[in-house]
């Protein structure tokens, strides 16, 4: 299944799956599984330490545990849908997750360890899924969503965050 197949394009997700280009899903998944793995991206992570591009942002870690945290709750949603659960499902307050997290006192390593081990069960889900399960959806966030839409704001979500990376923070150090 490729992002061109995506029969609804969901409001405010659509920022995350346009950044992706017409791929299949699980090349995708697998592509940006270690995004943040190259030696580049985690010299610069490392270097970066607790240094916020503004007072109130977080500190790269905490982008870190962000994705780990948006993973869990995205491929949650993409199954109970896949499944043909038609529970409307919230939305979450990343802002309170990310207040209530450990993630300055863990090491990087630790970190995106975790990711990695995140995306492997979020690729074994996805694969498990047939092209009907893909094409059904539900509501979340109050949007119409459907499993494989939510593969694609999987796929951009990291991209997202990494070019906010490179972008506002990279240049502090």
């Amino acid at each position: 299944m490729k992002r061109s197949d995506i029969q609804h394009m969901p409001q405010f997700f659509d920022r995350y799956i346009l950044l992706v280009d017409d791929i299949d899903i699980i090349d995708g998944l697998e592509a940006t599984a270690h995004l943040y793995h190259t030696p580049e991206i985690k010299e610069k992570l490392e270097a970066l330490g607790d240094q916020v591009y503004a007072p109130g942002k977080w500190t790269a870690k905490d982008i870190i545990q962000h994705l780990i945290d948006n993973e869990r709750i995205m491929s949650y949603r993409a199954m109970r849908f896949a499944r043909n659960d038609k529970t409307s499902l919230p939305g979450y307050d990343e802002e309170l997750f990310g207040a209530n997290t450990t993630a300055n006192q863990r090491t990087l390593d630790d970190l995106l360890d975790e990711f990695s081990v995140v995306r492997q069960s979020t690729i074994a889900l996805f694969k498990s899924f047939s092209d009907e399960m893909f094409h059904r959806s539900g509501v979340s966030f109050n949007q119409q969503i459907s499993p494989l839409a939510l593969g694609f704001v999987l796929i951009g979500h990291p991209i997202h965050h990494l070019r906010v990376l490179q972008e506002r923070y990279f240049p502090l150090i």
